[in-house]
């Protein structure tokens, strides 16, 4: 890997990639400013790839470089889908350039995502209450934690985490590459942007109580001893709220080791960061 070439092609889009940076970003909507009518959501189409921000080839498939990290871009979205937590950016990036010189516009339905290939649409659903929206992707980020998107304001207003800044979710790439079977049977409405604005300040979101318990996996074994030994070392880490949960819908019993359930985001991050410690890095969100 040449530092030079790497540094060129970060340049274009280090304003932007910084920017994304998924932190808290309560109170940074429009806040007293007069805002437009939520669009719908994006309407999946194919498109070509973007000329920039997807980084280029440089002997080790494309890629770009942020805060001394290399990310890899995805050949294809085809088959991506992923759980874990989702931030948002507003107001302080309005009207800059995405990582694929688009204009930022907050009131769109779009995203930022660290390796899939700019534009890709994606399906967003938050875990705990099952609401989903379907987002273009055409900014990198986010670079902060363990986020794995970063949602446009409108986006995340649509998705019920403006409040709380995050959320835990499922993102689930529409990809043109897949036999039509393969393809979603229905298409969202047409996104719109109404020029006449209908509310005066930021919607206060009052939350409905869900019942969606979430859950960490951290593993699954096909003999229970397995499953009991996993279970017993998190126990003597503190992590007294794992369980053996026994599966035996595909036959042969699996025995999967789950903590939980999680309140929110909060403590799913204190939760990853003492699993780390373990050595146990892929841990996944499972809803009941």
């Amino acid at each position: 890997m040449h530092r030079s070439l790497t540094r060129l092609v970060v340049l274009g889009i280090a304003t932007t990639l910084a920017a994304c940076g998924g932190s808290t970003t309560k109170g940074d909507g429009p806040g007293t400013a007069r805002i437009p009518d939520l669009p719908g959501d994006a309407v999946p189409k194919p498109e070509p790839r973007s000329r920039y921000g997807n980084g280029r080839d440089l002997g080790n498939g494309p890629g770009y470089e942020v805060f001394g990290q290399w990310y890899s871009v995805m050949d294809s979205s085809a088959g991506y889908k992923e759980r874990g937590v989702a931030s948002w950016y507003g107001k302080k990036f309005h009207g800059n350039l995405t990582s694929n010189r688009e204009v930022y516009d907050m009131y769109q339905m779009t995203a930022a995502h660290k390796s899939l290939p700019l534009p890709t649409y994606v399906r967003v659903k938050n875990l705990r209450s099952n609401k989903s929206i379907v987002v273009r992707v055409n900014d990198r980020g986010p670079f902060v934690g363990n986020r794995i998107i970063d949602l446009s304001y409108s986006a995340a207003l649509k998705l019920d985490m403006v409040q709380d800044g995050t959320a835990m979710v499922e993102v689930t790439a529409i990809n043109f590459d897949n036999p039509p079977g393969d393809r979603p049977t229905s298409t969202p409405s047409q996104p719109t942007l109404r020029s006449t604005p209908s509310v005066t300040a930021e919607p206060e979101l009052t939350s409905a109580v869900a019942d969606t318990q979430i859950y960490v996996q951290v593993g699954a074994f096909g003999e229970r001893a397995n499953a009991a030994r996993r279970k017993s070392a998190l126990a003597q880490f503190g992590l007294e709220n794992a369980f053996i949960h026994e599966d035996s819908s595909s036959g042969a019993a699996l025995y999967r080791v789950r903590i939980g359930p999680v309140a929110d985001v909060e403590q799913y991050d204190a939760l990853v960061m003492e699993l780390e410690k373990l050595g146990i890095k892929d841990p996944y969100l499972i809803t009941d």
